[in-house]
């Protein structure tokens, strides 16, 4: 039964419960972490982390796109993001962490960077970044909103793309689109985009039951939970009033991924996290609430490689209207210029669960007696009162 609490007269709501909120139950076992694989297989594309990046130029551009992929995760390109917008996108952030470091108002650095963005998408440049990146050898994956998924998606296939991920803050199965002045624009209807493709294609974000089961119908290969959330950075629940715990959130999604398995008669959909990790710890609950890996942001753009200079910000800072997100530093100082196989990988010498994210999970697999990630997504789970 629903944990249900009255707020007021006649209305009741649910309960429900963050990653600070639970705890990983120990088993009577455990194990050498150098027995236990976090590796992940989406469609025909094999990862030694689930690790997926969350699609911000102030973490990925072509080259830390390449590192990630050659560390063992998978990162994801904004194809409408500053890359896609200038040739030379290293000076359009190089402008936003200027105005950061001159002392500006928050709003002052948004404004910087919904200017940047008010350049048009060309699609030379998408071309150029997601050739750079295939040409390495790594698997290629970029990010559309639902907006321009239609239009962008063709030149995202012809420069290589083999994962496509349409992202917005919130995801449906069908998107009804703006109105330009000009005409009524035609909704994308999730079911039919994805049907027309040959390559996987990840949607989100969402945060209950039904809405993931919707996405989980139309084809999807995996299905996003969350909306960016990092404390400090992103303020969706601010701006909007939506939100959702990310530990329910994950395990609602989970439970639509169970059911439309038996639908199905075995069709498997991956849920990715994308949200609420601030350190090792929370990257091990993630998994025990049934995600198959984690979107990570913030985490990772303190690295000495990060094309945001230490900064932080999400896709939704640069809403030309109705900025979600603001343009902050990223981890503590101390962490700031830690390169990327060290944040992944290690070693670490800090305690705090930022260093080494997923040498700590292998240890969490071990130290709970657990083989991999899909045998750990059914390990115990307790909530804090």
């Amino acid at each position: 039964m629903r944990d249900l609490v009255e707020i007021g007269m006649g209305r009741t709501a649910r309960r429900s419960y963050d990653f600070d909120d639970i705890d990983i139950v120990p088993s009577r076992r455990t194990r050498s972490s150098k027995v236990v694989s976090t590796g992940w297989q989406i469609d025909a594309y094999r990862f030694d982390l689930p690790l997926v990046t969350h699609p911000t130029d102030a973490v990925v551009s072509p080259h830390t796109a390449i590192e990630i992929g050659r560390l063992g995760g998978l990162a994801a390109l904004n194809a409408e993001g500053l890359w896609a917008r200038h040739a030379d996108a290293d000076s359009a952030l190089a402008r936003v962490a200027e105005a950061a470091k001159d002392g500006a108002a928050p709003s002052e650095v948004v404004q910087r960077l919904q200017e940047l963005h008010s350049a048009p998408v060309r699609h030379d440049l998408i071309t150029e970044a997601v050739r750079t990146v295939r040409d390495s050898g790594v698997t290629v994956a970029a990010r559309v909103s639902p907006q321009h998924a239609a239009e962008l998606t063709p030149h995202l296939l012809s420069a290589g793309v083999e994962i496509l991920i349409v992202q917005g803050t919130i995801v449906s199965a069908e998107h009804v689109g703006e109105d330009n002045g000009e005409s009524d624009t035609d909704p994308l209807n999730l079911k039919d985009f994805i049907a027309d493709l040959d390559v996987p294609v990840v949607a989100g974000g969402v945060s209950d039951y039904r809405t993931a089961m919707h996405l989980m119908r139309t084809g999807a290969a995996g299905v996003i939970v969350g909306h960016g959330a990092a404390p400090g950075i992103t303020s969706t629940d601010q701006v909007l009033g939506i939100g959702v715990p990310m530990a329910t959130a994950l395990i609602d999604a989970a439970a639509a991924r169970r059911d439309y398995l038996d639908e199905t008669g075995g069709r498997y959909v991956h849920v990715l996290a994308d949200g609420g990790v601030r350190h090792s710890g929370d990257i091990a609950k993630a998994v025990a609430c049934g995600a198959d890996a984690v979107m990570l942001g913030a985490p990772l753009a303190a690295a000495s490689e990060a094309p945001g200079r230490g900064l932080y910000w999400t896709s939704a800072a640069a809403h030309p209207s109705l900025p979600r997100s603001r343009v902050a530093p990223a981890g503590s100082v101390e962490h700031t210029g830690v390169d990327l196989r060290t944040l992944l990988h290690g070693p670490s010498q800090d305690p705090s669960g930022t260093v080494n994210l997923f040498g700590a999970l292998r240890r969490a697999l071990a130290k709970t007696g657990y083989s991999d990630l899909k045998e750990f997504q059914r390990v115990g789970l307790t909530v804090r009162h």
